[in-house]
């Protein structure tokens, strides 16, 4: 294990932090391509339907599956961050104590 990969892994995991706390405020910049047109559709397809007079609650149902949506990859891509830091953690301490054990220190 070096420090430049835990260091590495800590500043994506800060990152997908901050991405996952804007998608939760509503914020559009932390979705990816295929969330932000489904977002711009949704959102276009209701200012229409209002525009005509009529109800946007679905729109309004597909905006908030695609920010559930976006929610549930950010929060599993932070999971993944963390257990591969702790399996870099891991890993380095099982090196330390063979080589402490073998009497090589």
């Amino acid at each position: 294990m070096s420090s430049a990969d835990l260091r590495r892994l800590d500043r994506e995991i800060r990152a997908t932090s901050k991405k996952l706390e804007a998608v939760r405020r509503g914020e559009l910049w932390p979705l990816n391509g295929r969330e932000r047109r489904a977002m711009t559709r949704a959102v276009a397809g209701g200012a229409y339907r209002v525009a005509r007079g009529r109800s946007s609650g679905r729109a309004e149902q597909q905006i908030e599956s695609t920010g559930s949506a976006a929610e549930m990859r950010l929060s599993a891509e932070l999971s993944a961050l963390h257990g591969e830091r702790q399996r870099i953690v891991t890993e380095a301490a099982r090196t330390k104590a063979a080589k402490k054990s073998s009497g090589w220190w």
